[in-house]
């Protein structure tokens, strides 16, 4: 069934894609697509950080490659580029994917806590909320119609705009 000529929902197939072998994470959607996009230039107004896009983690190895990596702003060095980033961002975002359990993302932000991200975003897309968590046993939802508050990060968002 397709929702648009361009486009096709979501078919339930067990084959892994190139790009799930090799990020160890599900294909994103359409939905996730536009929201991480829209996380992205929403983010980009907190001039004390930079926002990374699947930027590649080895966390004590413990490898993983986050939706959105929030971290220091810091100069780019075009002649040393970082294939992988060892020091933990400040705050990670991930968007769960039609084929990922929320367990999968649970487990996921207790790792990244335990490797010393302070902040995890939780985008839950089905239910247009974040779950944004403080540690690994502590978290606040926001739905669309509510602003987001990260209170380690410093960060208010609007949610209406990330989920339009």
């Amino acid at each position: 069934m397709a929702i648009h000529e361009n486009f096709q929902v979501y078919d339930d197939t067990l084959t892994l894609s190139e790009y799930e072998t090799e990020r160890n994470k599900p294909m994103p959607s359409f939905n996730h697509s536009i929201v991480q996009a829209n996380l992205i230039v929403l983010l980009h107004q907190f001039g004390n950080y930079r926002v990374a896009s699947e930027l590649s983690l080895d966390l004590a190895d413990w490898p993983s490659v986050p939706d959105l990596s929030i971290i220091p702003k810091r100069p780019l060095d075009f002649k040393n580029d970082l294939i992988k980033l060892k020091e933990a961002p400040l705050g990670v975002v991930e968007i769960i994917s039609p084929t990922q359990s929320l367990n999968e993302l649970t487990d996921k932000a207790r790792e990244y806590f335990a490797h010393g991200v302070k902040s995890c975003w939780l985008v839950l897309l089905p239910l247009t909320t974040i779950c944004v968590f403080s540690s690994p046993d502590d978290c606040a939802f926001f739905r669309a119609d509510q602003t987001l508050e990260d209170k380690i990060l410093g960060i208010e968002l609007p949610l209406k705009e990330v989920f339009e």
